[in-house]
């Protein structure tokens, strides 16, 4: 099996081609990440913000229907 250009004749892929275009994926790979890196973050931010609020008014509305009141008669 031999690779060939357009024009017919035989071209060998060499290694500075593979690392050429293995370097342009993970450059392109990289930015997308980073691109998203700052969004994602944010989002979990606001998420963990979200979910130790309603830890907090959950616990806040159990105390409140465990708490006894205590009437001292003499």
């Amino acid at each position: 099996m031999s690779s060939t250009t357009q024009s017919g004749t035989d071209a060998r892929i060499t290694k500075e081609d593979l690392e050429s275009k293995f370097q342009s994926l993970q450059d392109d790979l990289q930015g997308r990440a980073s691109d998203k890196k700052q969004s994602i973050m944010a989002a979990a931010a606001v998420a963990s913000a979200i979910v130790v609020l309603i830890a907090y008014l959950l616990g806040r509305r159990g105390g409140r229907k465990r708490r006894s009141v205590v009437e001292i008669r003499r």
